[in-house]
């Protein structure tokens, strides 16, 4: 159950970053309060989880979904800068998400 909420919180951080671009410098009022609401989210679902999982590697997964989400969208909905290196990046982001997990961070 924490991994999913670390998952979730990854998912609300995604929403949070693309709401903070559409708030256009939080001049833009429903962007802005969506950046909140999905902060907000986002926070408190990552620390739900920290009661069950291990700081390092939950956060790592978080921050891991957020950055490649949001890169991702950025690329396919924004007109972001699509590169080969780019995407290269983006996958070792993954491998190391991966790689934590599987070193073993079972939680308590």
């Amino acid at each position: 159950m924490a991994w999913i909420l670390v998952i979730a919180a990854g998912l609300f951080e995604v929403a949070m970053a693309l709401c903070l671009k559409g708030s256009k410098g939080f001049t833009e009022p429903l962007p802005s309060i969506g950046f909140l609401a999905f902060a907000v989210t986002s926070f408190g679902l990552l620390s739900l989880a920290l009661k069950n999982l291990d700081v390092g590697t939950a956060y790592a997964v978080w921050v891991g979904i957020g950055a490649v989400g949001t890169a991702t969208l950025g690329m396919l909905l924004l007109g972001d800068q699509v590169s080969a290196l780019k995407i290269a990046a983006l996958a070792f982001i993954l491998i190391g998400v991966v790689g934590l997990n599987l070193a073993g961070s079972g939680g308590h």
